[in-house]
């Protein structure tokens, strides 16, 4: 079967279609695996990574950074990849990223074997680097690829999406957590390692070829939109709050709350099922009513700012932390994350093309490119800055600081 010519007859924007092609089914099917697969290793080291750091001699700040690093060279990886993607061939981008970082990621099962202190450390950078290049050619390549085969329903399939992301994060945790417990430090990451690896026979089987023409627009021309940068701002809060709470929310929860590392797993749940069961509905809503995504964005940073101040709680309300208050917040910050989140690429790309830059994939490449640059610098900010700021003060001003950032890209939004 020619699942190449079929794509290409099919991806011509002739009339718009009542049924779901085979070349949209397949690209599901496609992006699908790789969110899922992609979050589960992703997400498996929260519950337990942190409390193992600290037993090998790291501190608070070196374990904040260990997690930022991996999301920096994610920035760099997807400005890069996304500006060459045409080049470098999309279907070839995520084969090759989900070959690599699934090999990084059996790596690092084995770094508890080494000694502590400085090696442990500098393995841990480069494993996490070299997982971090793999993971944004895959993710980089994944968005330009939806926003190809399905260009008017961009939100509406990123939501779908993002139930996998969600089901990724959910799982994650909770079996990082339990084989953990009942394995060691070595089987979580085998296990999420091989799951990883066996997408890539699938996606050189089932995702098709896309043939483009390289364009001459740049991530400077894109970035000199008011909008887009606003947008930016707002991707960049997002990840910071999500991966700050990646890098910390275990440790106050084993030492604040008294829970284990596999009930941390379970507590992370709180804030990934809410997102991924919201994000269908959330997509739909922005696909059929574009003109309300600005208050989308705006609602969903404003009920951030404010979970996230209650978080701890914040010392200034005096309320002592409690488990049921983080749960409801951890809650709240999943439908707020994703209300926020779920418009922010379809509006990306409707400003790129009011622009002038073309329809097509090489335009998806920088705008994907651009998305997940942005969506990584916060998640190296969030676990950097506030895994430093938890050392030198605590985890509830620590979250009041994200939640501040929160708000301030809503009042920077309204002003649009």
């Amino acid at each position: 079967m020619d699942i190449d010519e079929d794509i290409r007859d099919s991806s011509t924007p002739e009339a718009p279609a009542t049924k779901i092609s085979r070349q949209q089914i397949l690209t599901l099917i496609s992006m699908a695996s790789i969110n899922f697969s992609s979050m589960i290793c992703y997400s498996i080291l929260g519950p337990f990574f942190p409390n193992e750091a600290k037993k090998k001699g790291v501190s608070q700040a070196m374990i904040g950074l260990i997690f930022g690093i991996y999301a920096l060279c994610t920035l760099v990886g997807s400005l890069i990849l996304g500006k060459y993607i045409v080049q470098i061939g999309a279907k070839f981008m995520i084969v090759a990223g989900l070959f690599i970082s699934s090999g990084s990621t059996v790596l690092f099962g084995f770094l508890d074997q080494v000694s502590d202190g400085t090696v442990f450390i500098v393995l841990c950078f480069i494993t996490r680097c070299v997982n971090a290049i793999g993971f944004s050619a895959a993710v980089t390549s994944s968005f330009a690829v939806s926003a190809k085969v399905f260009p008017e329903h961009i939100a509406t399939v990123l939501g779908f999406m993002e139930i996998f992301t969600g089901l990724g994060l959910i799982l994650g945790p909770p079996l990082g957590g339990w084989l953990y417990q009942s394995f060691g430090y070595e089987i979580p990451f085998v296990f999420t390692g091989c799951l990883l690896f066996a997408t890539v026979p699938l996606n050189l089987w089932i995702l098709p070829s896309f043939d483009a023409v390289p364009s001459q627009n740049s991530f400077l021309r894109l970035c000199t939109r008011i909008k887009i940068l606003l947008i930016c701002f707002v991707v960049f809060t997002l990840s910071s709050g999500i991966g700050f709470l990646d890098a910390t929310l275990s440790i106050f929860a084993i030492e604040k709350l008294n829970l284990s590392a596999g009930s941390v797993g379970l507590l992370m749940i709180g804030l990934s099922l809410p997102y991924g069961a919201a994000s269908p509905i959330f997509g739909v809503i922005s696909d059929k009513y574009p003109s309300i995504r600005k208050w989308m964005m705006v609602v969903g940073g404003m009920a951030t700012a404010v979970s996230f101040c209650f978080l701890g709680p914040l010392p200034v309300f005096h309320i002592r932390s409690q488990l049921w208050l983080t749960v409801l917040m951890l809650i709240v910050v999943g439908f707020s994350l994703c209300l926020t989140c779920i418009p922010t690429f379809a509006e990306m790309i409707t400003c790129a093309h009011e622009n002038g830059f073309e329809e097509g994939l090489s335009t998806l490449g920088l705008v994907s490119g651009l998305f997940s640059a942005v969506w990584s610098a916060g998640m190296f900010f969030g676990p950097t800055i506030g895994g430093y700021i938890t050392q030198a003060l605590n985890f509830e001003w620590s979250a009041g600081v994200q939640g501040a950032l929160a708000f301030f890209a809503v009042t920077k939004g309204q002003q649009d």
